[in-house]
């Protein structure tokens, strides 16, 4: 069993020192979709996310929409176990997969095998279980003839693949995803493709932003309609998606 309870939590970034800015706070809210909370000294801080409630259990398909800057990263990192809230509680059971920043903890002087057993433990797997998962992760990566050279020697489609490769390999009772994944050229592509389906099904709860109204549709059963660090909407994908994009 899976479940995920938020209990008024919020996170507060400090973002610069003041007085060493030529920007206004005029003109920074343009570009922030946190509010800014405080200007005490020389601090200004933005709330990121404000007294967030909400709970999900097991087959909860979760959509996180809103403006770029409305807290879904931010939201996912918390989820995740990146960010620490500021103030409330997350209460979480079940283990948390993650396919943000894929190539987080990436070493790009290491082979990539070495890579291989960085990234997950990196993701919390063991050594026993990266051997036992080593040549099936390669294979996928279709990197055979490249994972012992050093991993500045790849292309940037390559580490991705790779990336890709380590992160989906293992099966999470709760999924994050900032966007939908799409790697590669088109045969490999339709690789990552049912990969993430089978992921997405497998998993008992997902928690994904996306800016798409069609893939929040297909995907999701309830969506959170964030703005400025707050829910504006809970509710199925068509009340929500009516609303958000009209």
């Amino acid at each position: 069993m899976a479940n995920i309870q938020l209990s008024q939590v919020g996170v507060v970034i400090p973002i610069y020192t003041a007085n060493s800015r030529l920007l206004s706070k005029k003109v920074l809210q343009l570009f922030i979709g946190g509010a800014l909370i405080s200007d005490q000294g020389s601090y200004v801080s933005v709330c990121a996310l404000r007294d967030l409630n909400f709970q999900l259990s097991d087959g909860d398909r979760i959509g996180l929409i809103g403006h770029n800057g409305a807290g879904k990263s931010t939201l996912l990192r918390v989820l995740s176990g990146a960010y620490t809230p500021t103030h409330g509680q997350v209460h979480l059971q079940g283990r948390v997969g993650s396919l943000i920043d894929i190539n987080l903890g990436i070493d790009y002087e290491a082979t990539g095998r070495e890579n291989i057993y960085l990234r997950c433990a990196f993701l919390g797997v063991s050594k026993e279980e990266t051997r036992a998962m080593l040549d099936e992760i390669i294979k996928f990566s279709e990197l055979e003839d490249f994972i012992d050279l050093p991993m500045r020697t790849y292309s940037s489609g390559m580490q991705l693949r790779l990336a890709f490769s380590v992160s989906t390999i293992i099966r999470p009772e709760i999924l994050l995803m900032d966007e939908w994944l799409a790697i590669g050229d088109e045969r490999f592509r339709k690789k990552t493709e049912a990969r993430l389906a089978e992921l997405v099904e497998s998993t008992k709860i997902l928690v994904i932003a996306s800016h798409s109204r069609n893939l929040i549709m297909k995907t999701c059963n309830r969506v959170l309609w964030l703005e400025h660090g707050t829910v504006k909407m809970d509710g199925t994908p068509e009340e929500v998606c009516t609303a958000y994009f009209g």
